[in-house]
């Protein structure tokens, strides 16, 4: 066979507009490139009921494993193939990767099909009797993850399997290839608040009832709140306003409804349980309604063995000492830490999400090859 390099395999992937929620010749390609690999693929359609329209709609997923020795361990990759939109503005077609300099131009390059890329290529020296490894791609991260990651891990407690140890190529180095690497990240809760109230004119507020003074109330008494003061792992927990609305066309009328929108991030001092209920009694005691969707829990993988086998594989590579951190939003991590220990580690993100997205070559190239120790010292 002959072996592709980690450009070719992040060429192959960016060529395919997969714009969240991915399905189709994105994961083609993947089933492509793993099939050679000894890999048994399975993939699988979720989110297609008219009722999931509202949480993204349909997903791809695709679950990859190929087995070692019976009793061997078993290492876990996970990544995402969706991408979020281009947006207008690229020098060149978005989907169209080129290679300009030292750098390869495209949606994805670094978010993160070039860190799937690099998995990929790791894998081709990987002897296939080290261990069991396999791969958990989904076509839904950057959207709602409703019907991706979760919906994987269903299917893997389905057929019995548990990784050993799980490791999300997540971009997280910041200035240089190798400088963070991610053990943990705070969780995640939005909460809508209503308040109704009764419309009236102003110049008669006896007979009115105003849900902004209420909703004032509200939200002065939650900004109030200090949640705590951090961790050793976890920066403080924070709450911020995201929107306020009336919708009022009249400047002489008292409304009949007002309502705010707030987001917490959060440490593992609390759960999203917890500081909804903590908000619910203060949205309430003042005559208001509450609706939280808690998006994700706090995880930590304490510093251990995991921790220093990644962070040995990067200083072997690229001479630099990883910061361990918890910073930063959300990511599907937060799904598989519930099965097994986590850590993130992944290319620079300083273009993830922007236009003209691109990866240095030469980081792709030495990520390949951390992957690569990675893998082969944890299935030891």
């Amino acid at each position: 066979m002959t072996r592709a390099t980690v450009i070719e395999h992040a060429k192959r992937l960016i060529a395919h507009p997969s714009i969240t929620p991915a399905t189709g010749s994105v994961f083609d390609e993947m089933e492509a490139m793993l099939e050679p690999l000894g890999f048994e693929i399975s993939r699988f359609i979720a989110g297609d009921r008219p009722e999931d329209a509202e949480h993204g709609g349909a997903v791809e997923n695709l679950f990859a494993i190929r087995h070692g020795a019976p009793g061997s361990r078993h290492f876990a990759y996970a990544g995402h193939l969706d991408v979020v939109p281009p947006g207008e503005g690229w020098q060149t077609d978005p989907f169209v990767p080129e290679i300009r300099g030292d750098l390869l131009y495209g949606r994805g390059a670094v978010d993160m099909k070039g860190s799937i890329a690099a998995f990929v290529s790791a894998l081709q020296d990987l002897p296939e009797d080290l261990g069991t490894i396999s791969l958990i791609i989904t076509g839904d991260e950057e959207g709602p993850a409703r019907f991706g990651t979760v919906a994987l891990m269903d299917l893997m407690a389905e057929r019995g399997i548990t990784p050993d140890l799980c490791l999300v190529g997540e971009p997280t180095s910041v200035n240089q290839l190798g400088d963070m690497m991610k053990i943990g990240r705070r969780g995640s809760v939005n909460m809508w608040i209503t308040v109704n109230g009764m419309q009236g004119h102003v110049a008669y507020p006896h007979n009115a009832d105003n849900p902004i003074t209420k909703l004032g109330k509200i939200l002065s008494e939650i900004d109030a709140l200090q949640l705590d003061q951090g961790t050793d792992w976890f920066q403080p927990s924070n709450i911020e306003f995201t929107d306020l609305h009336v919708g009022n066309p009249a400047h002489n009328v008292i409304p009949a409804k007002a309502k705010g929108r707030l987001s917490i991030r959060f440490n593992d001092q609390h759960s999203g349980e917890s500081l909804s209920a903590m908000i619910q009694e203060i949205v309430e005691r003042h005559g208001g309604e509450l609706k939280p969707i808690i998006s994700g829990e706090p995880f930590l993988t304490p510093p251990g063995d995991f921790s220093d086998i990644v962070a040995s594989a990067i200083r072997e590579i690229t001479g630099v000492d990883p910061e361990l951190s918890t910073s930063g939003g959300t990511s599907d991590a937060r799904f598989l830490a519930k099965i097994t220990p986590v850590v993130e580690f992944g290319l620079c993100n300083a273009t993830m999400h922007k236009l003209d997205e691109a990866v240095a070559i030469d980081d792709l190239e030495q990520l390949s090859k951390i992957f690569a120790l990675i893998v082969q010292r944890a299935l030891r």
